[in-house]
């Protein structure tokens, strides 16, 4: 998603609606303000010097100081919240999140999200696939994830979270739990590790009445860290694959809808350990497999092409043939493909 262009439609996806099977829907109905105010925004070509704002983080946490060291793909772990998007790209997110066509073929709901939408794909939501895929917010998410990123592929691009407050009770305060390591009570999703190394999370509601929201972090030695929760049109990125955490609940407020969008290493020789287990209940299979599939088959084709050159060079050079090289290499990408094919799974 290019600087000032809008992503072109792709081909027709071949699986797409709630006809898929396995897949959950959404039990309760949207508030009706939501689709009111996606129909009355003004949409948008997205434009990075407008809609981009970015401002590096305070203070990133790294792998050491959690006591990961040499684990990841990066040596950072978590940054502070920090400056993203503008306001005006956040009221062009929304509209196209919460409009029809969106909403007919891309809500889903699971033990953890009650309401979510994923996969909207760039026909269906040009201004956010446009974002995500610029060089300037890419270089951004790179730059706080202290290595070279990539969006893992089109449908784990922008899944929402939805919550939304059913009444206007004022909020209680939050009860003390014996036993309960975050001592407050108010864990929102259950401890877990990501499917992708890198996450960015953006807020995309106004957080001002809103108390929590932070993310917690459990390090090697147990000990709980919390990250304060983001603003709207701040992030936060994480190195989910390699760090359990959970997410905290948020008080106050009538909603809190925040975007989540994952990211794996640009370099085909980075180790990519992304797995499928958390989104397969959560997806149309066939249109994520085949994107799933067709970057790894990409990855493979880029080590291939490297290790031919390579080959090319050594015997210009009339260096004799690394037998126990060549053979590492060989399984290095057995390995790959068999990682490959423990993900595509009929469940």
């Amino acid at each position: 998603m290019p600087g000032l262009l809008v992503a072109q439609p792709p081909p027709a996806p071949h699986v797409i609606g709630p006809a898929t099977k396995n897949v959950t829907l959404p039990s309760e109905p949207l508030p009706q303000y939501l689709l009111d105010q996606a129909r009355s925004t003004r949409r948008e070509e997205f434009y990075a010097p407008k809609h981009i704002n970015f401002q590096p983080p305070a203070n990133i946490v790294s792998m050491k100081e959690i006591g990961l060291e040499g684990h990841g793909i990066s040596p950072n772990a978590v940054s502070e919240p920090f400056r993203l998007f503008t306001d005006e790209a956040v009221q062009q997110i929304r509209a196209e999140v919460f409009s029809e066509e969106v909403l007919k073929d891309c809500r889903f709901a699971s033990t953890f999200n009650k309401q979510m939408v994923r996969g909207m794909g760039p026909a269906r939501a040009p201004f956010t696939y446009a974002a995500w895929n610029s060089p300037e917010l890419i270089a951004a998410v790179s730059k706080v994830a202290g290595i070279d990123v990539v969006p893992s592929f089109d449908f784990e691009v922008a899944n929402i979270n939805i919550s939304v407050n059913s009444g206007d009770k004022p909020v209680a305060e939050p009860k003390k739990e014996d036993g309960n390591p975050l001592g407050d009570g108010l864990s929102s999703v259950a401890w877990h590790y990501d499917s992708f190394p890198f996450v960015c999370v953006v807020m995309l509601s106004d957080c001002t009445d809103m108390v929590g929201g932070e993310t917690a972090l459990r390090t090697s030695s147990g000990e709980i860290m919390k990250v304060r929760g983001p603003a709207m049109g701040t992030a936060v990125v994480l190195q989910g694959r390699y760090i359990e955490h959970q997410a905290l609940k948020a008080l106050g407020g009538r909603e809190r809808i925040s975007m989540v969008t994952c990211f794996r290493p640009k370099s085909p020789h980075v180790r990519d350990e992304t797995v499928l287990t958390g989104v397969r209940g959560i997806s149309h299979k066939s249109e994520m497999y085949t994107q799933y599939t067709e970057y790894r088959l990409e990855i493979l084709e880029e080590r291939v092409r490297a290790k031919q050159k390579s080959e090319r060079t050594r015997v210009a050079a009339r260096r004799p043939f690394d037998t126990e090289e060549t053979r590492r290499w060989l399984i290095e990408q057995r390995a790959f493909i068999d990682s490959t094919l423990e993900e595509l799974t009929g469940e």
